[in-house]
């Protein structure tokens, strides 16, 4: 055999290789992404779970607030409804509407110190808090691997191998500008 064969065979091989590496690197890391994605909608769905326990209790103490309880009723249906609809970036932009309502709920309920001393209360608050921490660390993980997902789709020359095997960006999740924002809270 020709010596520039055995070469040519060496290098396709090669390149054989490289791209299946490329290949199932993008798959490991597109799953990682989606799950991912279901560790945050696990720790959502039980937020979503324990809010109208949380709002009823408050209620009790507090049933003139109604604005505070519809803003927090109409963002947890808000979420429901993009959670059915599929759409990562409307699910986002609805979980952060639910996390500024329950913001406002909070605040409201720091008004009420009788509410405070509420063992039924305290305890929800205190699972609510630890979801909180849960959905935070969720969402850190989720953006970490979202990026590492990305890069990779964008850099050379795995982008070759994305772009034949239609590998699309992830979204991250980000907080909206209204969230950055200081709550203003008002009796």
């Amino acid at each position: 055999m020709n010596v520039g064969i055995i070469i040519a065979i060496v290098v396709i091989v090669l390149i054989a290789l490289w791209a299946i590496s490329a290949y199932n690197g993008l798959v490991t890391l597109r799953n990682r992404v989606r799950n991912g994605w279901a560790q945050i909608d696990v720790q959502l769905k039980q937020r979503a779970d324990l809010i109208p326990n949380l709002v009823e209790t408050v209620k009790g103490y507090a049933s003139h607030e109604s604005e505070v309880f519809t803003q927090v009723t109409q963002a947890r249906a808000g979420v429901v409804q993009a959670a059915q609809s599929g759409d990562v970036a409307q699910r986002i932009q609805a979980e952060n509407q639910l996390s500024r309502a329950l913001v406002n709920l909070q605040a409201t309920a720091e008004a009420y110190p009788q509410l405070q001393a509420n063992q039924n209360f305290m305890d929800l608050q205190s699972q609510l808090k630890s979801l909180e921490e849960k959905i935070a660390y969720a969402r850190q993980f989720y953006n970490d691997v979202v990026q590492k997902y990305n890069t990779r789709i964008e850099v050379v020359p795995t982008n070759i191998i994305a772009g034949l095997f239609h590998f699309e960006q992830a979204t991250y999740f980000q907080v909206d500008e209204a969230d950055r924002q200081v709550p203003q809270v008002k009796f």
